[in-house]
Order: structure tokens, then sequence, then C-alpha cells
């Protein structure tokens, strides 16, 4: 076992903020009920970051990538993701509705939540993989796509088992499925759609000249 390493203020630094917002998320949620369900594993998975960073050192950017996640996911939780405010924050700046923009018809604040799993979780696993020296950097990159497809589906039904046993009558805002009986797989879709996007731009970003 890597003997553990102090851990950068950097590094340090983004943990605690992400904490600290999954801790202010919780104040005056208009779902209390289900805004603990989503936000308090958010500091089990802070911990656990912050060991394996200590035992595995990283990048910034990594950290940064796994920390932007958890912000998007954090403010999807306070609003049980259904119900996060994008239209109403876009006209308070006079900008066009999102929704109206692109001609949704559902709140689509998961989708875009589902897309970053992709786009952000890519790198810090191919980092992880390569860095190990167990894998070359192309059979990590495939590992972590596969990583992104395989925690899509688990998490889908993680989330349906929980809305079952945990979430009772609010159920339906839980899961965020707003009637698309189509959602857990449009939700997978989105998140390897954001792994592909990422893996091609490492690969370009590799095979340009600096």
């Amino acid at each position: 076992m890597s003997e553990a390493a102090r851990l950068p203020a950097s590094q340090l630094a983004l943990l605690s903020v992400t904490a600290l917002l999954a801790l202010a998320s919780l104040i005056d949620t208009p779902f209390p009920d289900l805004a603990p369900l989503q936000n308090l594993p958010t500091l089990a998975i802070v911990a656990a970051l912050g060991w394996v960073l200590r035992r595995h050192p990283m990048p910034d950017t990594v950290v940064w990538c796994l920390c932007l996640f958890l912000w998007l996911h954090t403010l999807g939780g306070r609003y049980a993701y259904s119900y996060v405010p994008y239209d109403a924050w876009f006209t308070s700046l006079g900008l066009p509705e999102p929704g109206e923009f692109f001609g949704l018809t559902r709140n689509s604040y998961d989708r875009l939540v589902h897309f970053s799993f992709g786009l952000l979780m890519v790198y810090p696993i191919a980092q992880f993989l390569s860095r190990s020296g167990a894998v070359s950097n192309g059979v990590a990159l495939y590992i972590a796509v596969e990583f992104v497809f395989a925690g899509s589906a688990l998490y889908e039904i993680f989330e349906w088992v929980l809305t079952l046993v945990m979430a009772g009558p609010n159920a339906d805002a839980y899961n965020g499925q707003q009637g698309d009986i189509w959602d857990a797989q449009k939700d997978m879709a989105c998140a390897v759609s954001g792994a592909l996007i990422a893996v091609g731009w490492l690969v370009l970003r590799r095979r340009t000249p600096a």
C-alpha cells in the first residue's frame, strides 16, 4: 500500500469547498425530505477522495474535474433536479430562457449533469490508470469510457431501488423522470456522449503539436 502523502493545499481547498456546498445545500432547501438523500452522500465521497488522493497523488486538473461534477450534482440535489430554476436565473440576467431557446419540454438539468458525468469523469479515471502503469494511455481511455457506461447503468438501478425504499410519495420528484418512460436510457446516452467527447478531446490534444 502506498504511503499517505500530504494533500496539496489547492486540492484540500477544493474538497473543503465541495463539502461546505453540500452542507449549505441542505439549509432552507425547498425539498427537505429529498435533498439529504441527494447531497449527504457527497460528504462521504469527498472523504473518500481525500483518502485516495493522499495515497495516489493526482494533478489539480483531476480534482477540478471531480469537484466540478460534484458541484453540479449538489445544485441539482438542492432542487431535487426536476425543479432547478435555471430558466428564472437566465431571465433575471436578461438572457433567453434555455428551455424556450432549445425547445425543451421538460426541466433538463438532470440531462446536463449526466452529460457532465461522462465529460468530467473520463480524464480522472484515465489519469489514475495511466499513472498506475498497469495499462497504456489508449487502454486507460477505453476503460474510462466503460466505467461511464457501467456507472451510469448502476446509478439508474441504484436510483430506482432508493426511490422505492426511501423516497416514498416523493419518488417521482426524486428520480426526476418527469413522465418520460425513456428517462433512464436518455440519461445514460447523455453520459456516454459526454465521455466520447472527452476522449475525442484528449486524443486530439495529444496529437496536436505544442
